[in-house]
């Protein structure tokens, strides 16, 4: 369940959550494919942060990381190689900051679910 109005805004079962979710549309820096992106804004804070879900499907595409991001991936698998070309693998249960700056290549290998923290 999706609880908004709560001193601790919060999704109880991020990975059983179908909904509902917005439509975010296509990457606009798609490589390979066509990755698909809809989540769920679950809290907004002062200066645009923000947390909630987002899911995205198979598909390569540029990653430019404007603003820290926290994500605690629950599902699928995908591979980001920086643009120093470090891999770092995604699988459930991993869970990575991408800092300000961070610029490379993304890789959704299987629809990927995340729960994120903007700041």
């Amino acid at each position: 369940m999706l609880r908004l109005h709560s001193s601790a805004p919060r999704l109880d079962d991020a990975a059983g959550f179908d909904g509902p979710l917005a439509d975010w549309g296509v990457i606009p820096t798609m490589i390979e494919g066509e990755s698909r992106t809809s989540g769920a804004v679950f809290w907004k804070g002062e200066g645009g942060a923000e947390a909630g879900l987002w899911l995205c499907t198979p598909g390569k595409w540029r990653c430019d990381v404007g603003r820290d991001e926290f994500c605690h991936f629950i599902e699928g698998r995908a591979t980001y190689v920086a643009d120093d070309g470090e891999t770092i693998e995604i699988a459930p249960g991993t869970a990575a900051v991408f800092p300000a700056g961070w610029g490379g290549v993304c890789t959704v290998h299987e629809t990927v679910r995340k729960v994120y923290m903007i700041r």
